[in-house]
């Protein structure tokens, strides 16, 4: 069956759903409010248990912490490899993506790229087997579930995600879990980075394994406790029942359940056909928080000491400070210090207020930045000339060709991006949102000249991130702002900071040639140039952990992500993509999609050229040409519930967009009102996807919605502009994302039915949805644009 879910001006998924009431840890305390521990040395675990879903087999380790709570960790070697993994090998064999299936539907099947075989997400979750055996579950005298979760939850719904796994497995009422945010933990070494659309597809198994073996381990203690065969007794909300009536709540059972070594009943994760959580729409488990102001971000934090600080910065990228009078802004009342530091001079205030208006009172002048000479015009120009020519010459044979560019794009989180720190001579503790704590960690000691150990962070949730929480830019800032002062801070970075100063989605440019003959692409050539994107948070060391060495194949990182995430999902003859990198002192980081949320709608504005060019139906001619036979069945999906190929009034039209990626596929179709080209508006948006197992579809739903919004503002009207070496942008004033008034009145979102292990969904969604925008105003219009945002 397909769930459709039509919108008209609703609220937001999830938005009135109650929460349970929990203890938020204080901001000076040590980690969080429940204590986790690692598996002791040498520890060994029941005999191995076989996984109804995959051939993997895989151990249980529990132990007692601290009685009387019950502490289970998911123990898997590399000879209990994780299902993902043996998926990823099983795919490497047959050809497929996991979750998906290879159909040949055209006479030029087209050569598989790299992610066909192993994508990054495979790359990521190999690169965090040694260390899934760390993920820690809790039961605590009091009954409650506590999951220790090592990533970060900026509003994609991950909490709630992981908390309905565990009340799957557990037979826990969700109410009654809780998913605190782990403390930096450089023992999990590559497992603790949020990136990548992975959390959910490296969770999955450990996070059930863990949690069906502390139901088990819950089990046998009542059976011994009531001397009952452990198979007679059933589990429900969070209490052991026996046929005769009695039952025990796990928080009575948490002690004794810790001393069993050996469960007697099986301790693996539910079949499908059992699930009574996993699947069905939930609204947020922190809903109620955010409505009532409990959520708490790092701007809300109440560090004892820590004082108001904000930046002057630079008039152009990495400039540099050439003088400072601060002499009338230490006189203003609340001025507690101005100090400088590497990035520009930092005011410290008793109120935010007092500490903007004394920076603003700062007289300063800069050294231009390294980039103080270049404009669009410019970069424009140096990306044009990095290209590597086409392979194939146009001889004897047709040919499209296409030229297109993308704009830099600012990430802009509603969140400001804020930092608390407080270095004292032998230590340092921060807290901030951190996608990447653990290189952060160490980023921040050895500027700090301090040991790793003598560096805490705190990962706080985010308000929204899109990549840009990847980089620690802020909390480093504060660490040195806050050695140089003697004293704990509170940074935070203005709207205009981040918008001019902060990292932004590098401006690319592609050329792209496809050629073809009787009825049939022959060749397709795309090349992309791009200014160079930042990896240094962590990436290139997982992907190295994960097998792929990169000095021995003569890649850089940015090559290699490239290779490990791009691929032609259609039989288009013999496909090349090659990635070309204009160096630039600008920053940069990952955008939501990275490269694909470029180079994907290129090609995918390319095949509504070639079916032009070749007189076919768009959505015809993309679905002979799938590969997959699940690609095919959500193109069908959503050109279907869109009423694809209906009549519009004269400026009005219908476009389309397909993606594959991180093991899930996505069609958008939208209806676009171009009657005044200079404000085009999406007025309907038809949604299609099948991501393997969907945890929650209300928050499955609420990510592709999102996407959808990415990709009306990054193809309309939203981008960056570069004037001599400053960014013109600096607010949401001027920073044209898309408004209320911008998003599509009705939005139908399908799911296909559940088939094989979940798929990434983060960013998913992004390419397909701006291609779909783009085609939609080129038909529209009658025009063939190149360069995005379209009104720039």
């Amino acid at each position: 069956m397909t769930t459709c879910t039509p919108r008209e001006r609703r609220p937001a998924p999830g938005g009135t759903a109650a929460a349970p009431t929990r203890r938020e840890p204080s901001p000076g305390e040590k980690g969080s409010p429940i204590s986790t521990s690692t598996a002791p040395p040498g520890g060994t675990g029941p005999a191995p248990e076989q996984r109804p879903e995959a051939t993997a087999r895989r151990r249980f380790l529990t132990y007692l912490l601290a009685a009387p709570t019950l502490t289970v960790a998911a123990r898997a070697g590399l000879d209990a490899a994780a299902p993902a993994a043996a998926r990823a090998a099983e795919a490497a064999a047959t050809g497929a993506q996991a979750g998906g299936s290879r159909s040949a539907t055209s006479p030029l099947l087209g050569l598989p790229g790299i992610p066909d075989i192993v994508d990054l997400g495979q790359a990521l979750q190999i690169a965090g087997l040694p260390t899934a055996h760390l993920l820690v579950l809790e039961i605590t005298a009091a009954g409650r579930a506590v999951l220790h979760l090592p990533r970060l939850e900026v509003g994609q719904g991950l909490t709630t995600t992981v908390a309905m796994m565990v009340a799957e497995e557990l037979d826990a009422r969700l109410a009654d879990v809780d998913v605190p945010l782990s403390d930096s933990r450089p023992d999990l070494l590559f497992n603790q980075l949020t990136g990548a659309s992975n959390s959910v597809r490296t969770l999955y198994d450990p996070v059930r394994a863990v949690a069906a073996a502390a139901r088990a381990r819950l089990v046998t203690a009542a059976a011994q406790r009531w001397s009952l065969p452990a198979a007679t007794l059933r589990t429900a909300d969070c209490a052991v029942l026996a046929p005769d009536g009695r039952r025990t709540g796990y928080g009575e059972l948490a002690a004794a359940a810790a001393a069993i070594a050996v469960p007697a009943v099986p301790a693996t994760p539910k079949p499908a056909g059992q699930r009574r959580v996993i699947g069905r729409p939930t609204g947020r488990i922190d809903a109620r928080d955010f409505v009532t102001g409990r959520a708490k971000y790092a701007g809300d934090l109440a560090v004892p000491g820590a004082v108001p600080t904000v930046v002057a910065r630079p008039t152009t990228i990495n400039g540099t400070l050439a003088s400072l009078d601060a002499s009338a802004a230490r006189t203003m009342p609340g001025v507690l210090g101005v100090v400088t530091v590497p990035s520009g001079v930092a005011v410290l205030a008793e109120t935010f207020d007092q500490a903007l208006r004394a920076r603003d009172a700062l007289r300063t002048s800069w050294h231009p930045g390294p980039v103080a000479a270049l404009s669009d015009a410019d970069i424009r120009q140096r990306l044009r000339s990095a290209h590597a020519p086409f392979l194939v010459p146009p001889l004897l044979t047709q040919y499209v060709d296409g030229e297109f560019d993308f704009a830099f794009v600012n990430h802009a989180p509603m969140e400001v991006l804020t930092a608390i720190a407080d270095v004292r001579p032998n230590r340092a503790e921060l807290w901030f949102a951190a996608q990447t704590p653990i290189v952060a960690q160490q980023t921040i000691a050895a500027e700090l000249g301090l040991p790793q150990d003598a560096v805490t962070v705190h990962v706080v949730r985010g308000g929204g991130s899109f990549g840009r929480r990847l980089f620690y830019d802020a909390a480093l800032e504060a660490a040195l702002i806050s050695r140089a002062a003697g004293r704990p801070v509170k940074l935070m970075w203005t709207r205009n900071d981040d918008m001019r100063h902060g990292r932004m989605r590098p401006a690319t440019h592609h050329r792209v040639r496809a050629t073809y003959g009787l009825g049939q692409v022959l060749g397709y050539e795309h090349r992309v140039a791009t200014v160079t994107t930042d990896f240094g948070h962590g990436l290139g060391e997982a992907l190295t952990a994960a097998g792929f060495r990169l000095e021995l194949a003569g890649l850089s990182l940015a090559q290699v992500f490239f290779l490990l995430s791009q691929s032609n999902p259609y039989a288009v003859g013999i496909p090349t993509q090659v990635l070309a990198e204009v160096p630039l002192k600008i920053p940069t980081g990952s955008w939501r999609s990275v490269y694909s949320g470029t180079v994907r709608v290129a090609d995918e504005i390319m095949m509504d050229e070639l079916a032009r060019r070749l007189g076919q139906d768009p959505v015809a001619f993309r679905r002979a040409r799938l590969r997959e036979t699940a690609g095919q069945a959500v193109l069908d999906t959503v050109a279907r519930a869109g009423r694809w190929g209906r009549a519009m009034p004269p400026g009005q039209a219908q476009g389309i967009g397909y993606h594959e990626e991180n093991g899930g596929r996505a069609a958008y179709l939208v209806e676009l009102d171009a009657s005044e080209p200079t404000q085009p508006r999406v007025t309907k948006a038809v949604i299609a996807a099948d991501l393997g197992t969907v945890i929650n579809p209300t928050g499955l739903e609420a990510q592709l919605t999102g996407a959808l919004i990415d990709g009306i503002s990054v193809i309309l009207q939203a981008g960056n502009h570069i004037d001599r070496g400053a960014v013109r942008e600096g607010s949401y004033g001027d920073f044209h994302y898309a408004r209320q008034k911008h998003s599509p009145p009705v939005v139908e979102i399908h799911l296909l039915p559940p088939s094989g292990p979940p798929g990434g969904a983060g960013e998913l969604g992004v390419p397909a949805a701006s291609a779909a925008v783009a085609n939609a105003y080129a038909r529209a219009t009658g025009t063939s644009p190149r360069s995005f945002p379209l009104n720039f």
